[in-house]
């Protein structure tokens, strides 16, 4: 059996791949406040899947690391207004019972991996063409 990372280890190599931008480039993440040595809050953005109502259009999300990650996810907002099964019309939380990776979370999945299922879920049949909301609105 595999040594289990510490949080602080684990938050460590995400920040690091997130600033240098190592990822995918269809989004982005890293410390909302380089001064958070909790490295609890973090912001993220992904850009709208080509071929869909999100084309062209950067989203901001805010991500939360509590005490337990990565053995239970971020609590995940989007900032910017989206039209998106699982994703409150009042303040932008993502439901993590009705997003299948939120709720079937596993301690390797990272941020980037959840960022780039919220991409795939945006451009996916079924929400491609749902209407949305004004470009730069915010909740």
């Amino acid at each position: 059996m595999s040594a289990k990372v510490p949080r602080s280890f684990r938050l460590l190599e995400e920040l690091e791949k997130g600033e240098k931008g190592l990822g995918a480039e269809s989004c982005s993440y890293g410390l909302a406040d380089n001064d958070d040595i909790s490295m609890t809050h973090w912001n993220g953005t992904i850009l709208g899947p080509p071929h869909s109502v999100h084309e062209n259009r950067i989203y901001s999300l805010s991500l939360e690391c509590n005490q337990d990650y990565p053995d239970n996810p971020p609590i995940v907002r989007f900032i910017s207004k989206i039209n998106l099964p699982g994703v409150s019309n009042i303040n932008g939380v993502i439901d993590s019972k009705k997003f299948p990776m939120l709720k079937n979370w596993k301690r390797t999945y990272t941020m980037e991996m959840l960022l780039l299922e919220l991409r795939r879920e945006m451009g996916s049949s079924s929400n491609k063409r749902l209407s949305q909301p004004s470009e730069g609105s915010t909740y």
